[in-house]
């Protein structure tokens, strides 16, 4: 189901669907995003808006080209104004970088992020499509496991205890 977030603000290239989840793993939510490297304050301003709105959610993942290469990813600074806002609304909103690698001649332009540690896995660079010069990114986006419940019971049959250990599932 498509997701209408900001869309009365300054409109921004991303488009947001919710997953529905099967009975017990909940919905998530997805979002892809172009950030053009020049892009104002004002929709840079808008798309952080529609981070917000959706990292409130169990579960997000947001990929996409967003184009921020004034950013050292290793301690998490940047030169430039614009950059460190990208990066006050990552930590405003707790969402973690799945890519570790560049995917731009060197850089780390196309991201992955998640609100949830478990929720995407498998991530691969898959060399460039056609004549892009940025890296395709494969991942898998897991499913939440339904918790598993055990029960310990003890017996006190004797002045010697003896124990038995059963799940539930």
């Amino acid at each position: 189901m498509e997701l209408h977030l900001g869309m009365d603000e300054e409109p921004t290239e991303s488009l947001w669907v919710r997953i529905k989840g099967k009975a017990g793993t909940g919905d998530t939510i997805e979002g892809v995003c172009y950030r053009p490297p020049n892009q104002d304050d004002q929709v840079d301003e808008a798309l952080y808006r529609q981070i917000g709105a959706a990292s409130g959610s169990q579960a997000l993942v947001l990929m996409g080209a967003l184009n921020q290469p004034n950013i050292c990813w290793r301690d998490n600074t940047a030169r430039h104004k614009q950059s460190r806002r990208f990066l006050k609304c990552i930590d405003d909103n707790l969402l973690l970088r799945v890519i570790e690698e560049p995917t731009r001649r060197g850089v780390v332009l196309d991201l992955v992020l998640t609100n949830k540690e478990w929720l995407v896995g498998n991530v691969k660079l898959k060399g460039s499509l056609g004549c892009s010069v940025h890296e395709m990114v494969e991942f898998k986006i897991l499913r939440a496991v339904r918790s598993v419940h055990s029960k310990l019971t003890t017996l006190d049959r004797k002045p010697t205890v003896s124990w038995a250990a059963s799940k539930e599932v």
